[in-house]
């Protein structure tokens, strides 16, 4: 198979458990670009991390982030965006704040939550845990209505964690009545809502007709659901070792875990 594009997806998959990319996973993308193939990030991230790591791999092709939600070319211009509608925003709000479900959401560069936690905010600040030096933001707000008043504000994801499944998962059906949004998972304890008909899957459809890159010519890579549909539309398939079961009993090829250079190690067989 002649592949022209690599779609990866980033937590659980490019990144390691430690949240750093591995010096195999660097040699591999870079000799895959010196083939010419096209290496896209397609991620569930915030846009401002999403191109942090690109930056640090110096990649020069189109970012998917928040799920699909908006997507950029090499030098950071929108040709995609697709921000939940305002009503629908509302609704969201009020049932996780109705079920007491944490849960933050975000634009391109800012986090906004309502209900502080250290932990939660410390995981996402600039200044430390998971997004040290990718100038994100936390905003706390203070209502609904204190949102739903922000003119320029686009909201591209939602994100709900909570570690009782069971809420979780009526928390997934009452979201079912806002009528209009996509909603998956990254993780066992989480949930994420974007506008109807947004995923890793369209992004890859979209980026494709824009380069001129037959479907059958690309590779996909990612670990959970919300990369499902991505890997439904590539040409190949391949779930990382660490992957929920759902991904790694529909892929074409199954990967070592991502702290294992399960990347590398695919990109080597399959491109190089």
């Amino acid at each position: 198979m002649d592949i022209k594009l690599i779609a990866i997806d980033m937590d659980g998959t490019l990144l390691d458990s430690r949240n750093e990319l591995t010096q195999r996973t660097r040699t591999a993308i870079e000799m895959a670009k010196d083939k010419d193939v096209e290496v896209v990030l397609a991620t569930g991230r915030v846009l401002k991390s999403a191109m942090y790591y690109s930056e640090m791999l110096k990649l020069d092709s189109y970012i998917a982030a928040c799920n699909g939600a908006i997507i950029v070319d090499n030098k950071g211009k929108d040709i995609f965006r697709k921000p939940i509608d305002k009503k629908k925003l509302e609704k969201i709000m009020e049932i996780g704040h109705n079920m007491s479900v944490y849960f933050h959401f975000y634009n391109e560069d800012t986090f906004f939550t309502k209900t502080y936690v250290k932990e939660i905010v410390d995981y996402y600040s600039s200044s430390k845990g998971k997004f040290t030096g990718q100038s994100i933001d936390v905003d706390i707000y203070e209502s609904v209505e204190d949102i739903s008043s922000r003119t320029n504000l686009d909201v591209f994801k939602f994100l709900f964690i909570d570690n009782n499944l069971d809420k979780l998962q009526l928390l997934r059906e009452k979201l079912h009545s806002v009528e209009g949004i996509s909603i998956s998972k990254s993780w066992t304890n989480n949930l994420e809502v974007m506008e109807e008909g947004i995923s890793k899957g369209r992004s890859l459809e979209h980026l494709c007709q824009l380069m001129d890159i037959p479907l059958e010519n690309t590779m996909a890579i990612g670990d959970n659901e919300n990369d499902l549909s991505m890997l439904s539309v590539a040409g190949l398939s391949v779930g990382m070792g660490n992957g929920a079961r759902a991904v790694l009993e529909r892929v074409d090829h199954i990967t070592e875990d991502n702290d294992h250079d399960g990347v590398a190690k695919a990109i080597e067989r399959f491109v190089l």
